[in-house]
Protein backbone atom coordinates (compact mmCIF):
# COMPACT_ATOMS: atom_id res chain seq x y z
CA UNK A 1 0.00 0.00 0.00
CA UNK A 2 1.38 3.36 -1.27
CA UNK A 3 2.13 6.08 1.19
CA UNK A 4 0.24 9.92 0.53
CA UNK A 5 3.25 11.96 1.19
CA UNK A 6 2.29 15.59 2.57
CA UNK A 7 2.30 18.34 0.75
CA UNK A 8 5.21 20.17 2.29
CA UNK A 9 7.60 16.60 1.65
CA UNK A 10 10.83 17.50 -0.06
CA UNK A 11 10.54 13.80 -1.88
CA UNK A 12 6.55 15.70 -3.45
CA UNK A 13 8.22 18.90 -3.99
CA UNK A 14 11.01 16.94 -6.12
CA UNK A 15 8.78 14.76 -7.84
CA UNK A 16 6.36 17.64 -8.81
CA UNK A 17 9.19 19.94 -9.65
CA UNK A 18 10.68 17.02 -12.00
CA UNK A 19 6.71 17.03 -13.39
CA UNK A 20 6.79 20.75 -14.07
CA UNK A 21 10.33 20.52 -15.84
CA UNK A 22 9.40 17.80 -18.10
CA UNK A 23 5.62 19.79 -19.03
CA UNK A 24 8.05 22.70 -19.87
CA UNK A 25 10.62 20.73 -21.69
CA UNK A 26 7.87 19.58 -24.22
CA UNK A 27 6.10 23.11 -25.05
CA UNK A 28 7.11 23.76 -28.66
CA UNK A 29 9.81 22.13 -30.96
CA UNK A 30 12.73 22.59 -28.60
CA UNK A 31 11.23 23.17 -25.38
CA UNK A 32 10.87 25.91 -23.06
CA UNK A 33 14.09 26.07 -21.58
CA UNK A 34 16.09 25.75 -25.22
CA UNK A 35 13.93 27.94 -27.47
CA UNK A 36 14.48 30.64 -24.55
CA UNK A 37 17.97 29.82 -25.03
CA UNK A 38 17.65 30.95 -28.46
CA UNK A 39 15.07 33.43 -28.39
CA UNK A 40 17.96 35.39 -26.08
CA UNK A 41 20.84 34.82 -28.43
CA UNK A 42 18.66 36.38 -31.39
CA UNK A 43 16.99 39.34 -29.78
CA UNK A 44 20.74 40.55 -28.42
CA UNK A 45 22.19 40.03 -31.92
CA UNK A 46 24.28 36.95 -31.49
CA UNK A 47 22.64 35.47 -34.42
CA UNK A 48 25.26 32.92 -35.91
CA UNK A 49 25.74 30.90 -32.94
CA UNK A 50 27.59 27.78 -33.40
CA UNK A 51 28.14 28.96 -37.25
CA UNK A 52 31.83 27.41 -38.28
CA UNK A 53 33.01 30.10 -40.57
CA UNK A 54 36.25 31.65 -41.98
CA UNK A 55 37.21 34.53 -40.32
CA UNK A 56 38.08 36.69 -43.83
CA UNK A 57 34.40 36.07 -44.26
CA UNK A 58 32.08 38.51 -43.05
CA UNK A 59 28.84 37.35 -41.16
CA UNK A 60 26.30 39.93 -41.14
CA UNK A 61 23.08 40.44 -39.13
CA UNK A 62 20.26 43.22 -39.88
CA UNK A 63 18.55 42.62 -36.27
CA UNK A 64 14.88 42.84 -36.80
CA UNK A 65 13.49 40.86 -33.87
CA UNK A 66 15.41 43.55 -31.45
CA UNK A 67 13.68 46.59 -33.30
CA UNK A 68 10.13 44.98 -33.35
CA UNK A 69 10.63 44.00 -30.05
CA UNK A 70 11.91 47.46 -28.65
CA UNK A 71 8.99 49.14 -30.65
CA UNK A 72 6.10 47.14 -29.21
CA UNK A 73 7.82 47.45 -25.66
CA UNK A 74 7.90 51.11 -25.90
CA UNK A 75 4.36 51.40 -27.34
CA UNK A 76 2.95 48.94 -24.38
CA UNK A 77 4.86 50.60 -21.67
CA UNK A 78 4.80 54.18 -22.60
CA UNK A 79 1.36 54.83 -21.97
CA UNK A 80 1.20 56.40 -18.07
CA UNK A 81 -0.80 54.17 -15.57
CA UNK A 82 -2.87 55.06 -12.75
CA UNK A 83 -4.58 52.59 -10.08
CA UNK A 84 -8.01 53.35 -8.22
CA UNK A 85 -9.19 51.57 -5.84
CA UNK A 86 -12.89 51.15 -4.61
CA UNK A 87 -14.80 49.10 -2.15
CA UNK A 88 -17.58 47.09 -3.32
CA UNK A 89 -20.86 47.27 -2.11
CA UNK A 90 -20.13 50.79 -0.06
CA UNK A 91 -21.33 54.05 -2.29
CA UNK A 92 -19.18 56.63 -3.42
CA UNK A 93 -21.86 59.53 -4.30
CA UNK A 94 -20.73 62.79 -5.84
CA UNK A 95 -21.68 64.75 -2.50
CA UNK A 96 -19.46 61.75 -0.66
CA UNK A 97 -16.34 62.52 -3.30
CA UNK A 98 -16.86 66.38 -2.32
CA UNK A 99 -16.73 65.34 2.01
CA UNK A 100 -13.68 63.44 1.31
CA UNK A 101 -11.55 65.81 -0.96
CA UNK A 102 -12.40 68.37 2.03
CA UNK A 103 -11.25 65.71 4.96
CA UNK A 104 -8.40 65.20 2.61
CA UNK A 105 -7.41 68.89 2.75
CA UNK A 106 -8.03 68.83 6.28
CA UNK A 107 -5.66 65.63 6.93
CA UNK A 108 -2.88 66.88 4.96
CA UNK A 109 -2.74 70.27 7.65
CA UNK A 110 -2.70 67.61 10.48
CA UNK A 111 -6.32 68.07 11.56
CA UNK A 112 -8.77 65.18 11.49
CA UNK A 113 -12.30 66.54 9.70
CA UNK A 114 -14.61 67.12 13.32
CA UNK A 115 -16.87 69.62 11.74
CA UNK A 116 -19.60 66.82 11.13
CA UNK A 117 -19.68 63.04 11.82
CA UNK A 118 -17.16 60.50 9.74
CA UNK A 119 -19.48 57.88 8.83
CA UNK A 120 -18.16 54.00 8.28
CA UNK A 121 -18.98 54.40 4.36
CA UNK A 122 -17.07 57.80 3.90
CA UNK A 123 -14.08 56.15 6.33
CA UNK A 124 -13.93 53.64 3.45
CA UNK A 125 -14.26 55.77 0.92
CA UNK A 126 -11.65 57.93 2.45
CA UNK A 127 -9.52 55.24 2.59
CA UNK A 128 -9.23 53.57 -1.16
CA UNK A 129 -8.41 57.62 -2.51
CA UNK A 130 -5.99 56.80 -0.15
CA UNK A 131 -5.06 53.84 -1.58
CA UNK A 132 -4.98 54.88 -4.81
CA UNK A 133 -2.37 57.88 -3.99
CA UNK A 134 -0.17 55.29 -1.77
CA UNK A 135 0.19 53.08 -4.86
CA UNK A 136 1.83 55.59 -6.91
CA UNK A 137 4.44 55.74 -3.73
CA UNK A 138 4.98 52.27 -3.52
CA UNK A 139 5.34 52.25 -6.86
CA UNK A 140 8.43 54.92 -7.07
CA UNK A 141 9.87 52.95 -4.05
CA UNK A 142 9.78 49.79 -5.74
CA UNK A 143 10.64 50.94 -9.07
CA UNK A 144 7.59 49.88 -10.86
CA UNK A 145 8.38 51.60 -14.00
CA UNK A 146 12.02 49.53 -14.70
CA UNK A 147 9.89 46.53 -13.10
CA UNK A 148 7.53 46.92 -15.92
CA UNK A 149 10.10 46.82 -18.47
CA UNK A 150 11.79 44.04 -17.33
CA UNK A 151 8.47 42.40 -17.36
CA UNK A 152 8.21 42.98 -21.11
CA UNK A 153 11.43 42.19 -22.11
CA UNK A 154 10.82 38.93 -20.12
CA UNK A 155 7.57 38.30 -21.95
CA UNK A 156 8.94 39.40 -25.29
CA UNK A 157 11.85 36.96 -24.89
CA UNK A 158 10.28 34.22 -23.17
CA UNK A 159 6.79 34.66 -23.78
CA UNK A 160 5.69 35.12 -20.20
CA UNK A 161 7.12 37.73 -17.54
CA UNK A 162 6.09 36.72 -13.70
CA UNK A 163 6.27 39.44 -11.05
CA UNK A 164 6.72 37.94 -7.50
CA UNK A 165 5.87 40.18 -4.34
CA UNK A 166 6.74 39.38 -0.98
CA UNK A 167 7.16 40.99 2.82
CA UNK A 168 10.63 41.92 4.17
CA UNK A 169 10.57 41.85 7.85
CA UNK A 170 13.81 43.28 8.39
CA UNK A 171 12.71 46.61 5.33
CA UNK A 172 13.10 49.99 7.65
CA UNK A 173 10.05 51.91 7.16
CA UNK A 174 10.88 55.57 8.43
CA UNK A 175 7.81 55.32 10.49
CA UNK A 176 7.61 54.86 14.70
CA UNK A 177 4.31 53.13 16.70
CA UNK A 178 5.00 55.76 19.17
CA UNK A 179 5.35 59.52 19.47
CA UNK A 180 8.69 58.93 21.20
CA UNK A 181 9.93 57.25 18.10
CA UNK A 182 11.21 54.51 20.25
CA UNK A 183 9.70 51.72 18.55
CA UNK A 184 10.74 51.66 14.65
CA UNK A 185 8.01 50.13 12.70
CA UNK A 186 9.52 47.17 10.37
CA UNK A 187 8.37 45.31 7.22
CA UNK A 188 7.05 46.03 3.84
CA UNK A 189 6.58 44.47 0.86
CA UNK A 190 9.16 43.95 -2.31
CA UNK A 191 8.98 42.84 -5.31
CA UNK A 192 11.07 40.55 -8.05
CA UNK A 193 11.10 39.67 -11.63
CA UNK A 194 11.17 36.07 -11.92
CA UNK A 195 12.21 34.28 -14.96
CA UNK A 196 9.70 31.72 -15.87
CA UNK A 197 12.26 29.06 -16.29
CA UNK A 198 12.41 28.79 -12.61
CA UNK A 199 8.68 28.94 -12.11
CA UNK A 200 6.32 25.48 -11.63
CA UNK A 201 2.57 26.22 -11.85
CA UNK A 202 0.72 22.64 -10.32
CA UNK A 203 -1.50 22.47 -12.74
CA UNK A 204 -0.05 24.19 -16.45
CA UNK A 205 -3.66 24.06 -18.00
CA UNK A 206 -5.32 26.47 -15.94
CA UNK A 207 -4.30 29.87 -16.87
CA UNK A 208 -5.78 32.33 -13.71
CA UNK A 209 -3.12 31.95 -11.24
CA UNK A 210 -5.44 32.36 -7.88
CA UNK A 211 -6.79 28.76 -9.48
CA UNK A 212 -3.56 27.15 -9.19
CA UNK A 213 -3.45 24.20 -6.85
CA UNK A 214 0.29 24.78 -5.67
CA UNK A 215 3.17 26.78 -7.37
CA UNK A 216 7.23 26.07 -7.06
CA UNK A 217 9.63 28.92 -7.39
CA UNK A 218 13.40 27.78 -7.92
CA UNK A 219 16.57 29.34 -6.68
CA UNK A 220 19.94 28.41 -7.29
CA UNK A 221 21.26 29.99 -3.62
CA UNK A 222 25.23 29.60 -2.17
CA UNK A 223 25.59 27.04 0.63
CA UNK A 224 26.48 29.94 3.17
CA UNK A 225 22.98 32.37 2.40
CA UNK A 226 21.06 29.11 3.00
CA UNK A 227 22.96 27.87 5.98
CA UNK A 228 22.40 31.58 7.29
CA UNK A 229 18.70 31.56 6.94
CA UNK A 230 18.07 28.16 8.93
CA UNK A 231 20.07 29.64 11.56
CA UNK A 232 18.11 32.32 11.67
CA UNK A 233 15.18 29.85 12.38
CA UNK A 234 17.17 27.95 15.12
CA UNK A 235 17.53 24.97 12.41
CA UNK A 236 21.32 25.05 12.64
CA UNK A 237 21.50 21.60 13.23
CA UNK A 238 19.45 20.57 10.19
CA UNK A 239 22.15 22.63 7.85
CA UNK A 240 24.31 20.65 8.54
CA UNK A 241 22.85 18.22 6.09
CA UNK A 242 23.06 20.59 3.16
CA UNK A 243 25.12 19.19 -0.15
CA UNK A 244 25.74 21.66 -3.51
CA UNK A 245 24.11 20.00 -6.46
CA UNK A 246 26.21 20.37 -9.73
CA UNK A 247 24.22 20.98 -12.81
CA UNK A 248 26.84 21.38 -14.87
CA UNK A 249 27.45 25.33 -14.83
CA UNK A 250 30.46 27.23 -13.16
CA UNK A 251 30.00 27.24 -9.63
CA UNK A 252 31.33 29.31 -6.99
CA UNK A 253 33.93 28.21 -4.81
CA UNK A 254 31.71 26.81 -1.76
CA UNK A 255 28.79 25.75 -4.13
CA UNK A 256 25.35 26.17 -4.88
CA UNK A 257 22.32 24.06 -4.05
CA UNK A 258 18.97 24.70 -5.94
CA UNK A 259 16.36 25.52 -3.47
CA UNK A 260 12.20 25.26 -3.99
CA UNK A 261 9.87 27.53 -2.14
CA UNK A 262 6.18 25.96 -2.91
CA UNK A 263 3.07 28.47 -2.14
CA UNK A 264 -0.18 26.46 -1.64
CA UNK A 265 -3.46 27.47 -0.26
CA UNK A 266 -5.16 25.96 3.00
CA UNK A 267 -8.46 25.97 3.89
CA UNK A 268 -10.24 26.28 6.95
CA UNK A 269 -12.35 23.75 8.30
CA UNK A 270 -15.81 24.98 6.57
CA UNK A 271 -13.99 25.19 3.04
CA UNK A 272 -14.89 28.94 2.79
CA UNK A 273 -11.84 30.69 3.66
CA UNK A 274 -8.30 30.33 2.54
CA UNK A 275 -5.20 31.45 3.29
CA UNK A 276 -1.55 30.96 1.13
CA UNK A 277 1.50 29.00 3.38
CA UNK A 278 4.89 27.92 1.85
CA UNK A 279 7.30 25.94 2.65
CA UNK A 280 10.88 25.32 1.50
CA UNK A 281 13.26 22.96 1.03
CA UNK A 282 16.58 22.28 -0.23
CA UNK A 283 17.55 18.27 -1.46
CA UNK A 284 15.88 16.42 1.73
CA UNK A 285 16.54 19.01 4.19
CA UNK A 286 13.63 21.44 5.11
CA UNK A 287 14.95 24.82 5.00
CA UNK A 288 12.10 26.27 6.38
CA UNK A 289 9.15 24.63 7.62
CA UNK A 290 5.60 25.38 6.32
CA UNK A 291 3.94 29.22 7.24
CA UNK A 292 1.66 31.50 6.77
CA UNK A 293 1.98 34.52 4.45
CA UNK A 294 -0.83 35.85 5.59
CA UNK A 295 -2.34 36.89 2.29
CA UNK A 296 -5.62 35.08 0.44
CA UNK A 297 -3.91 35.56 -2.96
CA UNK A 298 -0.46 34.25 -4.40
CA UNK A 299 1.89 36.95 -4.36
CA UNK A 300 2.50 36.36 -8.22
CA UNK A 301 0.68 38.38 -11.22
CA UNK A 302 1.85 37.33 -15.01
CA UNK A 303 1.60 38.87 -18.36
CA UNK A 304 1.73 36.89 -21.45
CA UNK A 305 2.86 37.89 -24.71
CA UNK A 306 0.98 35.72 -26.80
CA UNK A 307 -1.67 33.31 -25.28
CA UNK A 308 -1.51 29.74 -25.17
CA UNK A 309 -4.66 27.79 -25.55
CA UNK A 310 -5.05 25.93 -22.33
CA UNK A 311 -1.20 26.72 -21.29
CA UNK A 312 -0.19 28.87 -18.21
CA UNK A 313 2.94 29.94 -19.93
CA UNK A 314 2.86 31.81 -23.01
CA UNK A 315 4.16 32.21 -26.35
CA UNK A 316 7.20 35.06 -27.19
CA UNK A 317 6.87 35.85 -30.91
CA UNK A 318 10.96 35.53 -31.40
CA UNK A 319 9.64 31.78 -31.54
CA UNK A 320 7.98 32.40 -35.24
CA UNK A 321 10.69 35.56 -36.16
CA UNK A 322 13.72 33.42 -36.16
CA UNK A 323 13.30 32.00 -39.75
CA UNK A 324 12.70 34.87 -41.29
CA UNK A 325 16.14 36.28 -39.32
CA UNK A 326 17.93 33.77 -40.72
CA UNK A 327 16.99 33.92 -44.42
CA UNK A 328 17.45 38.06 -43.79
CA UNK A 329 21.28 37.51 -42.20
CA UNK A 330 21.75 34.82 -45.18
CA UNK A 331 20.93 37.07 -48.00
CA UNK A 332 22.80 40.30 -46.71
CA UNK A 333 25.83 37.94 -46.34
CA UNK A 334 25.71 36.82 -49.76
CA UNK A 335 25.36 40.31 -51.04
CA UNK A 336 28.09 41.90 -49.09
CA UNK A 337 30.40 38.93 -49.71
CA UNK A 338 29.49 39.07 -53.74
CA UNK A 339 30.28 42.94 -53.44
CA UNK A 340 33.21 42.33 -51.81
CA UNK A 341 34.58 39.68 -54.53
CA UNK A 342 33.20 41.94 -57.27
CA UNK A 343 35.43 44.61 -56.06
CA UNK A 344 38.63 42.62 -54.73
CA UNK A 345 38.15 39.76 -56.84
CA UNK A 346 40.16 35.80 -56.32
CA UNK A 347 44.06 36.62 -57.73
CA UNK A 348 45.71 33.89 -59.28
CA UNK A 349 49.56 34.14 -59.29
CA UNK A 350 51.51 31.95 -61.96
CA UNK A 351 54.18 30.29 -59.31
CA UNK A 352 56.74 28.71 -61.59
CA UNK A 353 56.71 32.39 -63.07
CA UNK A 354 56.82 35.02 -60.18
CA UNK A 355 59.43 34.03 -57.54
CA UNK A 356 58.86 36.85 -55.32
CA UNK A 357 55.91 38.39 -52.93
CA UNK A 358 53.03 39.85 -54.58
CA UNK A 359 51.24 42.31 -52.11
CA UNK A 360 48.78 45.18 -52.91
CA UNK A 361 50.88 47.70 -52.94
CA UNK A 362 50.95 50.58 -55.17
CA UNK A 363 53.50 50.77 -57.69
CA UNK A 364 54.72 47.46 -56.81
CA UNK A 365 57.63 45.70 -59.61
CA UNK A 366 57.09 42.25 -60.39
CA UNK A 367 59.78 40.40 -61.91
CA UNK A 368 58.84 38.02 -64.66
CA UNK A 369 61.80 36.26 -66.55
CA UNK A 370 60.17 35.00 -69.74
CA UNK A 371 58.25 36.00 -72.68
CA UNK A 372 55.27 38.15 -73.27
CA UNK A 373 52.78 34.50 -72.72
CA UNK A 374 54.51 34.37 -69.43
CA UNK A 375 53.90 37.84 -68.56
CA UNK A 376 50.30 37.65 -69.65
CA UNK A 377 49.55 34.39 -67.77
CA UNK A 378 51.93 35.54 -64.39
CA UNK A 379 49.28 37.26 -62.60
CA UNK A 380 45.16 37.21 -63.43
CA UNK A 381 41.93 37.54 -61.06
CA UNK A 382 39.08 35.55 -61.72
CA UNK A 383 35.99 37.57 -62.91
CA UNK A 384 32.73 36.40 -60.08
CA UNK A 385 29.89 35.44 -61.64
CA UNK A 386 27.51 38.53 -62.11
CA UNK A 387 25.10 39.31 -59.12
CA UNK A 388 21.62 40.03 -59.73
CA UNK A 389 21.11 43.49 -58.96
CA UNK A 390 17.58 42.22 -57.67
CA UNK A 391 18.77 40.42 -54.72
CA UNK A 392 19.29 43.37 -52.99
CA UNK A 393 15.33 44.32 -53.42
CA UNK A 394 14.39 40.87 -52.66
CA UNK A 395 16.62 41.14 -49.28
CA UNK A 396 14.44 44.92 -48.81
CA UNK A 397 11.53 43.35 -49.37
CA UNK A 398 11.83 40.57 -46.84
CA UNK A 399 12.69 42.73 -43.85
CA UNK A 400 9.91 45.06 -44.73
CA UNK A 401 7.23 42.20 -45.05
CA UNK A 402 8.92 41.12 -41.96
CA UNK A 403 8.64 44.43 -39.78
CA UNK A 404 4.94 45.40 -41.96
CA UNK A 405 3.71 41.79 -40.62
CA UNK A 406 4.75 42.28 -37.36
CA UNK A 407 3.38 45.47 -37.03
CA UNK A 408 6.05 47.80 -37.01
CA UNK A 409 5.67 49.79 -39.97
CA UNK A 410 7.25 53.10 -41.41
CA UNK A 411 4.98 55.53 -39.32
CA UNK A 412 5.01 53.17 -36.04
CA UNK A 413 8.82 53.09 -36.17
CA UNK A 414 9.43 56.98 -37.07
CA UNK A 415 10.71 55.99 -40.93
CA UNK A 416 9.09 59.10 -42.42
CA UNK A 417 9.55 62.54 -43.18
CA UNK A 418 7.51 64.73 -41.15
CA UNK A 419 5.26 66.22 -44.12
CA UNK A 420 1.67 65.91 -42.50
CA UNK A 421 2.23 65.57 -38.53
CA UNK A 422 -1.74 64.41 -38.27
CA UNK A 423 -1.51 61.95 -41.14
CA UNK A 424 1.46 60.66 -39.47
CA UNK A 425 -0.39 60.25 -35.99
CA UNK A 426 -3.16 58.29 -37.95
CA UNK A 427 -1.37 56.02 -39.63
CA UNK A 428 0.74 55.63 -36.22
CA UNK A 429 -2.68 54.69 -34.33
CA UNK A 430 -3.50 52.39 -36.83
CA UNK A 431 -0.49 50.35 -36.91
CA UNK A 432 -0.85 50.01 -32.77
CA UNK A 433 -4.53 49.30 -33.25
CA UNK A 434 -3.88 45.63 -33.64
CA UNK A 435 -1.63 45.63 -30.46
CA UNK A 436 -4.69 46.99 -28.11
CA UNK A 437 -5.46 43.41 -26.80
CA UNK A 438 -1.85 43.08 -25.98
CA UNK A 439 -1.80 46.52 -23.85
CA UNK A 440 -5.26 45.42 -21.82
CA UNK A 441 -3.59 41.97 -21.10
CA UNK A 442 -0.42 44.10 -19.45
CA UNK A 443 -3.25 46.90 -17.99
CA UNK A 444 -4.56 43.56 -16.36
CA UNK A 445 -0.94 42.31 -15.44
CA UNK A 446 -0.49 45.91 -13.85
CA UNK A 447 -4.54 45.74 -12.13
CA UNK A 448 -3.55 42.00 -10.86
CA UNK A 449 -0.39 43.51 -9.22
CA UNK A 450 -2.20 46.18 -7.58
CA UNK A 451 -4.76 43.61 -6.09
CA UNK A 452 -1.98 41.77 -4.61
CA UNK A 453 -0.40 45.22 -2.81
CA UNK A 454 -3.70 45.58 -1.50
CA UNK A 455 -4.26 42.54 -0.03
CA UNK A 456 -0.69 43.23 1.61
CA UNK A 457 -1.66 46.08 2.63
CA UNK A 458 -4.58 45.16 4.48
CA UNK A 459 -3.59 41.98 6.09
CA UNK A 460 0.09 43.02 7.26
CA UNK A 461 -0.12 46.20 8.11
CA UNK A 462 -1.02 46.85 11.84
CA UNK A 463 -1.57 50.56 12.95
CA UNK A 464 0.93 52.87 10.58
CA UNK A 465 0.59 56.10 8.76
CA UNK A 466 0.30 56.01 4.92
CA UNK A 467 2.32 58.44 2.87
CA UNK A 468 0.53 60.14 0.55
CA UNK A 469 1.34 62.39 -2.38
CA UNK A 470 -1.03 64.93 -4.09
CA UNK A 471 -1.64 68.36 -4.71
CA UNK A 472 -1.37 69.31 -0.74
CA UNK A 473 2.37 68.00 -0.98
CA UNK A 474 3.41 64.83 1.09
CA UNK A 475 1.47 63.72 3.88
CA UNK A 476 0.61 61.36 6.38
CA UNK A 477 -2.88 59.35 6.79
CA UNK A 478 -3.63 56.86 9.75
CA UNK A 479 -4.04 53.63 9.11
CA UNK A 480 -5.10 49.94 9.90
CA UNK A 481 -5.34 47.18 7.81
CA UNK A 482 -6.81 45.13 10.09
CA UNK A 483 -10.30 47.27 9.91
CA UNK A 484 -10.83 46.54 5.73
CA UNK A 485 -9.50 42.97 5.62
CA UNK A 486 -13.29 41.89 4.94
CA UNK A 487 -13.32 44.74 2.33
CA UNK A 488 -14.00 43.22 -1.73
CA UNK A 489 -11.52 45.72 -3.02
CA UNK A 490 -11.68 46.07 -6.89
CA UNK A 491 -8.85 47.66 -8.67
CA UNK A 492 -8.95 49.58 -12.19
CA UNK A 493 -6.21 50.89 -14.42
CA UNK A 494 -6.63 54.26 -15.83
CA UNK A 495 -4.10 54.70 -18.61
CA UNK A 496 -3.08 58.51 -20.24
CA UNK A 497 -2.32 59.40 -23.43
CA UNK A 498 1.61 58.21 -24.75
CA UNK A 499 3.92 60.42 -23.65
CA UNK A 500 5.80 60.04 -27.54
CA UNK A 501 2.77 62.01 -28.70
CA UNK A 502 1.20 63.63 -25.53
CA UNK A 503 4.15 66.15 -25.19
CA UNK A 504 3.97 67.28 -28.49
CA UNK A 505 0.68 67.91 -28.91
CA UNK A 506 1.19 69.18 -25.22
CA UNK A 507 3.42 71.88 -25.79
CA UNK A 508 1.34 72.93 -29.12
CA UNK A 509 -1.93 73.49 -27.32
CA UNK A 510 0.28 75.30 -24.81
CA UNK A 511 1.86 77.25 -27.55
CA UNK A 512 -2.08 78.18 -28.99
CA UNK A 513 -3.29 79.26 -25.22
CA UNK A 514 -0.40 81.98 -24.63
CA UNK A 515 -0.76 83.18 -28.01
CA UNK A 516 -4.11 84.15 -27.42
CA UNK A 517 -3.45 85.48 -23.76
CA UNK A 518 -5.52 82.90 -22.24
CA UNK A 519 -2.08 81.58 -19.89
CA UNK A 520 0.29 84.11 -18.55
CA UNK A 521 4.26 83.15 -19.01
CA UNK A 522 4.10 81.85 -15.61
CA UNK A 523 1.59 79.20 -16.31
CA UNK A 524 3.07 78.54 -19.37
CA UNK A 525 6.39 77.56 -18.26
CA UNK A 526 4.99 75.62 -14.88
CA UNK A 527 2.73 73.67 -17.34
CA UNK A 528 5.54 72.46 -19.89
CA UNK A 529 6.71 68.94 -19.89
CA UNK A 530 10.01 68.13 -18.23
CA UNK A 531 12.97 68.66 -19.60
CA UNK A 532 12.02 71.14 -22.24
CA UNK A 533 13.59 74.09 -20.86
CA UNK A 534 16.88 73.83 -18.62
CA UNK A 535 16.67 75.50 -14.58
CA UNK A 536 12.87 75.83 -14.76
CA UNK A 537 12.52 76.51 -11.30
CA UNK A 538 14.88 78.89 -11.69
CA UNK A 539 13.07 80.63 -14.36
CA UNK A 540 9.84 80.14 -12.56
CA UNK A 541 11.20 82.30 -9.45
CA UNK A 542 12.89 84.79 -11.80
CA UNK A 543 9.43 85.47 -13.01
CA UNK A 544 7.52 85.99 -9.92
CA UNK A 545 10.13 88.22 -8.07
CA UNK A 546 8.96 91.22 -9.91
CA UNK A 547 5.56 90.16 -9.41
CA UNK A 548 6.28 89.67 -5.17
CA UNK A 549 8.25 93.30 -5.05
CA UNK A 550 5.44 95.22 -6.99
CA UNK A 551 2.67 94.20 -4.66
CA UNK A 552 4.84 94.96 -1.56
CA UNK A 553 5.47 98.71 -3.22
CA UNK A 554 1.98 98.58 -3.76
CA UNK A 555 0.69 97.60 -0.32
CA UNK A 556 3.05 100.00 0.54
CA UNK A 557 1.54 103.29 -0.71
CA UNK A 558 -1.34 102.02 0.35
CA UNK A 559 -0.68 102.14 3.87
CA UNK A 560 0.91 105.37 3.49
CA UNK A 561 -2.30 106.65 2.06
CA UNK A 562 -4.59 105.33 4.72
CA UNK A 563 -1.72 107.06 7.24
CA UNK A 564 -2.23 110.37 5.55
Amino acid sequence: MSTVLRWDSPIRIADEYAAGCNYKAGLGRRGLFEQNKVNERFYIGDQWHGVQASAERPLVRENIIKRIGDYKMSVIGSNPVTVNYTADGVPNTVDTQKRIAKWRGDLALGVWPTAEPVTAEDEVNLVMTALSDYFRVTSERLRFDELKSRILRRAYISGTGLLYTYWDDHLQTGLYADEARTAPILGDIRCEVLDVENVCFGDPTLDDIQEQPYILVVQRRRLDDIRLEMKRLGRSAQAQDLRPDNTGEEELPDGKATVITKFYREWDETGTQSVIRAVRVCGNVVVRPAWSLGVRLYPLAKFHWEPRRRCIYGESEITHLIPNQIAINRMVTASVWAVMMMGIPIRVVNGDVVQQKVTNDPGQVIRVFGSSDDVNSAIRYIQPPNFSPQFDANIASLIRNTMSQAGANDAALGDMNPDNTSAIIALREAATMPMQTMQNRFYAFVEDVARIWAEFWVTQYGPRSLKIEDESGVWYLPFDGRRFRDLLISVRADVGASSLWSEAQSVQTLDNLFEHQVIDATQYLSRLPKGTVPNLSGLLRELQQPQETVTATEGGVADAVSVV
